[in-house]
Formats: structure tokens, C-alpha cells, sequence
């Protein structure tokens, strides 16, 4: 399909993303005069190496290289092997400047993943498990490395963990499951043998930043995967490790049905690989689902340093802050218990 350049008298939306990464400049919803849309995408090129959580890179092989998503769009054997999935890759037009570039993308049409229910969640776990049943050719601009490098590279307020006081806060003390102390304390003790597990156990190409903000089901049925600046190599599972909490940690998915969720999403991830021709152990692949959570362990004493705040947002929007800790305290300790069932579980 060809994509229309915005032009006179074209209105331009800001749409909800993470601006603290230091690729995006910008993404927004472009309407021409006779209705007609698009998303423009614009990244940055890094000038010198990234600094902070969200630092952009020129290295291809880094999670947050900056032309990641160029490449992706670009590659017709992805949009094959997805489509075979019944998955959709947008159809994207590419304009590379001195300082970057933008992205023209087809604005998918259907329902947004922040409204999935349980069925959708599902249908999207088994295209996923159906696209990464078979091995995918390696790229040279494809992270490695990926969870490591996200999870250990934060300035976090790791001594909070042990802060009466930070413990006792209201947000926290009314929120949070009183065993959750506990449980992070393990967790970040055993964080590093979590992050082997999970970079030993098979191997698939993953998209890195699965979750309800970059899905839209189509009214025929088909799953669209957006941003997909992260992608590389993964474990078989890890995708799905990220898709189930984040769900909760934003608000889209409630705490109470968490549980629901995860064996919903598990269960049909795994039917997926089995309908691509996988025959592989399924207990690796819960494994690298519950393992990979160890992504967050960052996530905890964060929280513990901003529950003083007077707001607080949930995916850069406005939350109420009772029901944020709430859900977000339910989430916290159920990552925990995943993390705990894979240790306990692993190969010693």
C-alpha cells in the first residue's frame, strides 16, 4: 500500500508513549482533510552514547539501537512469517535526515489492546507462540542480550529494601501483601541467577516489549504488533513473561484476575508453538515465563521511592494512587512467587 504524506491542512495528535526514551522525538496521529490517517514515528540519532535508564545507542546489537525499527519494517521475510502467524506487521514508509529519521506507519484499525478481554489476550498469545515455533534467520541489527541489559542498567534505590520507614509508608503499609518484603528480598538476592536461567533455556526470536499498548486486533481476527524498537534474541517465553504483569502494572488488566490471565496466556502460547510444529519441553517454556519476570526487580524500590509523592501515573497518565499501589502491590507479589516457583524449579 502507499501512505499519504501529510500535507495542508493536516491535524496532528499527540498519542500516549514513553517520552522518557531517548530514541522517540515523537509519535502522532496524522489526519488529512478527507479523513484519512497515519502515525508518524520520529527517532533520534544519537550524537553521543546514551546516558540513564532510557539511553539510546548507535551499537546494532544494543537493546535500544536507535534504527531498530527501520530495519524491522523493512524486512519482508518478518512481515511473511508473521502474517503466516496471524500476525501484522504495519505497512510503514521510511524517511532517513541528518538527525534521524520518521516513520509513516499504517494506522491500524480495531480494537486497542488496553481493551482486550481474556479471548483476545489469548488469540494474541497463540499467533505469538505460532510465529516463534520456528527458528528465525538472525539480523545484524537484532539485540542480544536484551533482559540483562534492561534489568541491571537503572539507578535504583536498591537500600530502600531494607528502610523500616520505607516500608511504613501509607501507600505502601495499606496497600502491599505483608509477605512482599520478603519475597523482593529473595528475589533481587537471586536476581543474576535468574538472568542465567532465563539466557539458558531455548532460544526465539522475540519482540522484546509484548503488551496491551503495542497490539490491536483487527476486526478479521489478525493481532498487529507495533514498536518494535527492542527486538532480538530472547527466551522461548520471555514475550509472554512481559505481556501477563505489564498488563496489570498499567492498569489495563485488574490484579483479581491476574492469575486467570497468566494460565490463559501460558496455556495458549503454548498450543501456538505446538500448531507451528514445536516439540520442545513445555516445562523450559513456563520456566522462561516466570524467570524472565526478574525484569522488574528494579520496579519494587522504585515504588518505595516515590510512594511520598502527592500523584502518581500510570504509563505517563494520571492514576488515583491508592488503586495504583493496590493493583500494582498484587502484581509485585505475584512476579515475586513466579520468580520463586523458577528457582525452585531450575536445574541446580
Amino acid at each position: 500500500m502507499s501512505l499519504f504524506r501529510p500535507g495542508a491542512g493536516a491535524r496532528t495528535a499527540t498519542l500516549r508513549h514513553n517520552p522518557l526514551n531517548q530514541v522517540t522525538a515523537a509519535v502522532e496521529r496524522i489526519t488529512d482533510p478527507t479523513g484519512q490517517t497515519l502515525i508518524r514515528k520520529e527517532l533520534r540519532r544519537p550524537t553521543q552514547p546514551g546516558l540513564g535508564p532510557w539511553g539510546a545507542s548507535t551499537d546494532p546489537r544494543h537493546w535500544n539501537y536507535w534504527r531498530r525499527e527501520l530495519e524491522v519494517y523493512q524486512d519482508k521475510e518478518l512481515h511473511l512469517q508473521l502474517n503466516d502467524a496471524g500476525l501484522v506487521l504495519p505497512e510503514a514508509e521510511v524517511e532517513e535526515h541528518a538527525s534521524g529519521a520518521v516513520l509513516y506507519l499504517e494506522d491500524i484499525k480495531g480494537l486497542a489492546g488496553t481493551e482486550f478481554a481474556l479471548a483476545d489476550h489469548a488469540a494474541l498469545a497463540r499467533a505469538c507462540g505460532r510465529w516463534q515455533s520456528r527458528p528465525a534467520p538472525d539480523r545484524p541489527w537484532t539485540s542480544t542480550g536484551f533482559l540483562r541489559q534492561y534489568s541491571t542498567t537503572r539507578d535504583v534505590p536498591w537500600q530502600l529494601l531494607e528502610d523500616d520507614d520505607a516500608w511504613h509508608q501509607p501507600l505502601v503499609a495499606d496497600n502491599w501483601p505483608p509477605v512482599l518484603r520478603t519475597a523482593w528480598a529473595r528475589l533481587v538476592a537471586h536476581r543474576h541467577e535468574l538472568l542465567s536461567l532465563t539466557e539458558q533455556l531455548p532460544r526465539a526470536r522475540c519482540h522484546l516489549d509484548l503488551w496491551v499498548c503495542n497490539a490491536i486486533r483487527r476486526p478479521a481476527g489478525e493481532i498487529a504488533l507495533l514498536d518494535w524498537a527492542f527486538t532480538g534474541d530472547g527466551a522461548l517465553g520471555e514475550d509472554i513473561g512481559n505481556h501477563i504483569p505489564d498488563a496489570v502494572f498499567d492498569l489495563f488488566w485488574p490484579a483479581e484476575r491476574l492469575p486467570e490471565l497468566a494460565e490463559t496466556c501460558i496455556d495458549n502460547y503454548l498450543e501456538g508453538l505446538r500448531e507451528g510444529g514445536w516439540r520442545g519441553d513445555p516445562h523450559q517454556v513456563r520456566l522462561a515465563v516466570m524467570a524472565s519476570a526478574v525484569k522488574y526487580a528494579w520496579l519494587l524500590p522504585n515504588l518505595l521511592g516515590r510512594a511520598a509523592e502527592k500523584s502518581h501515573q500510570a504509563y505517563h497518565q494520571q492514576a488515583d494512587s491508592q488503586h495504583l499501589f493496590h493493583q500494582r502491590g498484587q502484581a509485585l507479589a505475584f512476579v515475586a512467587d513466579w520468580c520463586a516457583q523458577a528457582l525452585n524449579s531450575s536445574p541446580r
